[in-house]
């Protein structure tokens, strides 16, 4: 990607980068190719793409063509969480106190390939994944790198997607719950297409 820069930039890509930045600051998502044609008065998404991608040569925005909602702006600075102390989960202690120490999510968030999967169910509740919770995973080039134990989300032709562990015993793979009212189901390993891995968890309260 090229170096950040807002130099050289046409009046149609200047107006729709300021848009999308004040978008961002005020819904915290990026917006959909729809509402950026709607928000510049075009009938064609082709002219919106080929903005976002004179945009990304110019480091202005990271952005995947094809996949809904991946654009980013690129140079944005977040330096952490603050951790404030430790909290018991038995007896009282005394839980906040100074510190300058700070949780890392960066490498988190800047990896671009993850997507967000939004829990339908309770097959996955004693792994503290509940019905609509939002899981951020992160794609799996590679299943021979998968190990038992690993939360995946997994496609069956035939029977549809699941969040559920990876088990293999074998020759044999099985999705099994965390849940002791749901069965494991075994799966021929040629039908099954094994869409991400399990990075976070992320829950609204």
């Amino acid at each position: 990607m090229a170096n950040l820069s807002e130099e050289n930039l046409t009046y149609a890509q200047s107006e729709l980068y300021e848009w999308i930045k004040k978008y961002i600051k005020e819904f915290q998502h990026s917006p959909s190719i729809r509402q950026m044609m709607g928000a510049m008065g075009l009938k064609s998404p082709a002219p919106i793409q080929s903005r976002l991608k004179h945009l990304q040569e110019k480091g202005l925005i990271s952005w995947q063509e094809g996949k809904a909602r991946t654009l980013q702006l690129a140079g944005e600075v977040f330096d952490g969480v603050p951790v404030l102390g430790s909290i018991a989960a038995g007896g009282l202690i005394e839980s906040f106190s100074e510190t300058n120490e700070k949780l890392d999510v960066t490498e988190l968030f800047q990896n671009k390939d993850l997507f967000a999967l939004t829990v339908n169910g309770d097959s996955m509740i004693d792994a503290c994944i509940a019905h609509g919770d939002m899981v951020l995973m992160e794609p799996v080039k590679d299943c021979f790198g998968l190990k038992n134990g690993d939360i995946i989300s997994a496609y069956v032709p035939g029977l549809g997607s699941t969040l559920k562990y990876f088990v293999k015993r074998k020759n044999k793979i099985f999705l099994e719950a965390a849940n002791p009212s749901y069965e494991p189901i075994e799966v021929n390993p040629e039908r099954l297409n094994i869409q991400g891995k399990l990075v976070a968890v992320w829950r609204k309260i």
